[in-house]
């Protein structure tokens, strides 16, 4: 099984493949967010470890999957091998600082009152789809640089860490997908309109995931700070916003449990697969 997708991916266009990973993502988001059909609530203890096992893959994707590969590929001993890593860390971070500073949006099982970003009179539905949607950029852009980065021929960049980036991606966005829909549920949306936004906070993943793909391949120097970058993001994104959200409560050690969870289960996709 293992071999026969690798195979797949092997002889697709890096861009191609970047799509086709990026898209199983989305998939897995909206298969999340289809729960809002069959389920009228989730329970808010289920709902944070959850949400906890997403946090939990994000940082272990960020070292294992993009930071450690992007130290590796970086040319000089010492401080200067870690510059690249530190400097596309630092510019990921900041990147995610100002799109949550400029963005509105509202994080799950926070009132309405507590938006972030720029004042607007947008309703907290589009603020929700936004927050998660904040989530989804640096993902997508992840696995694309990847992809990009076989197709450069780097050593450190494989198509099995892409694929299994992908996988552990997806895995957490299934979370991402029912906790968009069923808030949005419980705000009074239609079943299918839940859905509809649930699905649709993952959209972004296939155009991040080109975009980096592309951006790499024509400008192959920039592969160790485009990992960096991504990683950046990615924890940027967990510590402002997976991590409270799983806070709101009395299930912070359920919580903590499926963090822990969440980053062996990434750990052991990315040694296993790459």
């Amino acid at each position: 099984m293992k071999e026969s997708i690798l195979q797949f991916f092997e002889s697709q266009d890096p861009v191609v493949g970047a799509l086709i990973a990026t898209t199983f993502t989305w998939f897995v988001t909206a298969c999340g967010a289809g729960l809002v059909f069959f389920f009228k609530g989730m329970s808010r203890k289920l709902l944070d470890g959850m949400l906890g096992f997403t946090g939990g893959v994000m940082i272990a994707a960020s070292f294992w999957s993009l930071l450690a590969p992007a130290i590796e590929m970086s040319s000089g001993d010492g401080f200067q091998k870690a510059i690249p890593a530190a400097v596309g860390f630092a510019a990921g971070a900041l990147f995610l600082f100002g799109l949550d500073k400029l963005l509105p949006h509202l994080h799950i099982n926070f009132p309405a009152e507590k938006a972030e970003g720029v004042q607007t009179k947008w309703h907290s539905t589009m603020l929700l789809v936004l927050a998660i949607t904040l989530h989804n950029i640096p993902e997508g852009l992840a696995v694309g640089v990847l992809f990009g980065g076989v197709a450069a021929g780097i050593p450190e960049a494989t198509i099995s860490g892409a694929v299994a980036l992908a996988i552990g991606i997806g895995l957490q966005n299934f979370p991402e997908g029912i906790a968009v829909s069923m808030p949005l549920r419980r705000h009074g949306l239609s079943k299918f309109k839940s859905f509809w936004y649930g699905q649709l906070s993952a959209i972004v993943e296939p155009i991040a995931g080109v975009i980096g793909a592309v951006a790499v391949m024509q400008m192959q120097p920039i592969l160790p700070y485009a990992l960096a970058f991504a990683a950046g993001a990615m924890i940027y994104v967990v510590i402002e916003e997976v991590v409270p959200e799983t806070q709101q409560d009395s299930y912070t050690d359920i919580a903590t449990l499926g963090f822990i969870g969440g980053f062996l289960v990434m750990m052991m996709l990315d040694v296993g697969l790459g």
